[in-house]
């Protein structure tokens, strides 16, 4: 091959790397740290339980709905603790407004699903780790899904809805942040 068309070919390569976008999911309300606004109100905690603003962006192609999460894998139960699991979001969603995991307010787009968490009831359940256990680490995911409807309604036990989604993956991006109880 000539060097020419070598040196061309890689060029090209790079300029298309370089331009690929990131599936990311970005937070204007929570950081590194859960704040009294995100904690749970009860189980022996007083937060506002409101779950935070979301946006994401650079849905890969093919992106038919979304779903969020919200997973703490240090609770001591064996198998972690899920927070929230809205799903059916539509493909032409890229936000969620602080307070949106709130059924009752209904800031969700028509047709999402909150399904049940581990509290046992649908909608955001916040950060509410035990006295004393020390700093638990809490996974907020975006899912772009692949189909626009899972199928499962707000009874759907939490493996299962994890289950569904990860069969319909196309891409996930997630941020975290801790929140410990002294």
């Amino acid at each position: 091959m000539d060097h020419r068309l070598l040196s061309l070919f890689a060029t090209l390569l790079i300029v298309g790397a370089a331009s690929a976008q990131t599936f990311t999911l970005s937070s204007s309300t929570v950081g590194g740290q859960a704040t009294q606004k995100e904690v749970f109100n009860g189980f022996g905690c007083t937060g506002e339980n409101m779950s935070p603003a979301l946006e994401w962006k650079n849905a890969p192609e093919g992106t038919k709905s979304f779903a969020i999460t919200l997973y703490d894998k240090d609770a001591p139960t064996g198998s972690g603790w899920w927070h929230w699991l809205a799903f059916d979001i539509p493909a032409t969603s890229t936000a969620l407004p602080q307070g949106a995991g709130d059924p009752a307010k209904g800031l969700m787009p028509a047709g999402v699903v909150q399904g049940r968490t581990d509290y046992g009831a649908p909608g955001y359940g916040g950060p509410c780790p035990p006295e004393g256990h020390g700093p638990h680490q809490y996974v907020m995911t975006v899912y772009a899904l692949k189909t626009d409807k899972l199928g499962l309604d707000a009874n759907a036990s939490p493996a299962v809805v994890g289950y569904t989604l990860n069969a319909n993956l196309l891409a996930k991006a997630s941020i975290v942040f801790y929140y410990e109880r002294k």
